[in-house]
């Protein structure tokens, strides 16, 4: 059952797909569309579940559950998974390699391979303060508040100097 994000609760659960380039505007009508229909018949075990999604920087696809209303059970996340994955066919692009990593430099989103990310720790282009994306946060209210953090206070902390 579709809902507006704006009403989830704060601890509603969130999955975070991160896409290795940005959608166009008609990609991101269609990624609307689709997960709207995805959301409206998503179910844990015959119960429906109350959930939606939201998109941020043209790059993020944000799905979201209220388990106040019914848990996701491992059935209900593989039927999520899934429906990334036929995106990821229908538009040729990636939304599941977590191998890709993303920051801001100003106004602008990075994506580049773990092993670039290190490369720019070494040479002093990505530091303790530079925005990162901390793709592990797991309800609304961390996505709110942590998504976007410096690196030193993300997972991300552990490839800083």
């Amino acid at each position: 059952m579709f809902t507006e994000y704006k009403n989830l609760p704060s601890n509603s659960r969130v999955w975070i797909y991160q896409s290795n380039r940005a959608f166009s505007d008609s990609e991101i009508e269609y990624i609307s569309e689709k997960a709207t229909a995805f959301i409206n018949n998503w179910t844990r075990h015959g119960d429906d579940l109350k959930g939606s999604f939201t998109i941020k920087y043209n790059q993020f696809l944000i799905l979201a559950v209220d388990e106040n209303f019914n848990n996701v059970s491992g059935c209900s996340i593989d039927a999520s998974v899934r429906f990334v994955q036929q995106l990821e066919q229908a538009l040729q692009l990636d939304l599941m390699d977590k191998m890709n990593i993303t920051f801001k430099d100003g106004d602008n989103i990075n994506l580049i391979k773990l092993p670039q990310f290190q490369e720019f720790v070494k040479s002093k282009k990505i530091n303790e303060e530079t925005i990162v994306f901390n793709n592990l946060v797991a309800t609304k209210d961390d996505f709110e508040n942590n998504w976007e953090v410096p690196a030193k206070q993300s997972w991300h902390k552990r490839f800083l100097v």
